[in-house]
Order: structure tokens, then C-alpha cells, then sequence
């Protein structure tokens, strides 16, 4: 063995090590950044797509088909005659029902005052009552669209824009 000092490697210049330094960090911070980027918009367009699956359908808008004039019945309660005046709009979002609204709105008309006529004044005097006879009026609407050769879900709601009872 021997007792000469082991050789050591030249120090690189005090230059050259910061040189080094400094375009290291550069890289670093390259790839840093870059990274970041890369993360940020994945992760938006994997939320883009998982919303995009988790939304349903969106709906098309609401078509609204009124019955005008205004539905106007007359009822016996209690020996005296009693009328209603009714004013009904129908919504859907299929213009092909709305068509076939529009189309056989005598047949539709003919079978609403057939209901509203069949109506007594105190059923009528309740909210529960009211509704009960709202939703006869839908699956009346319903039937007759679906007997005509449209889809009965596809009338969607049946409103009473103005109930006059006197």
C-alpha cells in the first residue's frame, strides 16, 4: 500500500458549475411548467367529458298550443245554474304534436267541454278538485293525440291559464 495521497479529480471551474446550475434549473422549471399545463387540461377535458355523460338530453324547447276561445260550460248546483269559463294551453315539445293539436282541435274541444261540463261546483271550489280535473284534461288530450297517430307522451302538460267560475 501505499502512502501517496490519492489523486484527486480537477474542481471544474467556479464558471462552468454555475453555468450548469442555472440551465438545470431552467430544464426543470421547463418540465414543470409543461407538466402543469398537460394536468390543467387534461383534467378540464376529463370533466368536460364526464359532465357531457353525466348531463341528460338536453330538452328542445316547450311548444305551447292554446285553445281559443276559451272553454265556456254551464252546471246545475242546487237549482241554480252555475258556468265556468276556462281558458287551457297544452305544452309539448314535439312539433309534430302540436301539429296534430292544431289539426283536430274540434275533436279536442268536443271532448274537453264534454269533461268540463260533467264537473259539479263544489268539486270545482277545491284546489284538489281543480287539479284532479287537470290532469282528466291531459289524458283526454293525450288519448286523442295518440288516437290520431301521435305519441300520448309526448303532451307534456296541460295548463289552466285563466278558471272563471261564477
Amino acid at each position: 500500500m501505499s502512502d501517496a495521497p490519492a489523486a484527486e479529480a480537477p474542481a471544474p471551474a467556479p464558471g462552468k458549475s454555475k453555468m450548469l446550475v442555472i440551465v438545470l434549473c431552467s430544464i426543470l422549471a421547463a418540465g414543470a411548467a409543461g407538466g402543469g399545463v398537460y394536468f390543467m387540461t387534461a383534467k378540464q377535458s376529463g370533466e368536460e367529458h364526464a359532465a357531457a355523460e353525466a348531463a341528460p338530453a338536453v330538452k328542445t324547447p316547450a311548444i305551447y298550443s292554446k285553445f281559443d276561445p276559451p272553454f265556456v260550460v254551464n252546471f246545475q248546483n242546487k237549482g241554480m245554474m252555475r258556468f265556468l269559463q276556462v281558458s287551457i294551453e297544452v305544452m309539448t315539445r314535439d312539433q309534430m304534436t302540436a301539429d296534430l293539436i292544431k289539426e283536430h282541435d274540434p275533436k279536442l274541444r268536443n271532448d274537453l267541454l264534454m269533461l268540463l261540463g260533467g264537473q259539479t261546483f263544489e268539486t270545482l271550489s277545491s284546489r284538489e278538485g281543480k287539479e284532479q280535473l287537470r290532469t282528466q284534461a291531459l289524458k283526454a288530450v293525450a288519448d286523442v293525440i295518440a288516437a290520431e297517430g301521435g305519441k300520448a307522451e309526448s303532451v307534456e302538460q296541460l295548463y289552466f291559464t285563466s278558471f272563471v267560475m261564477q
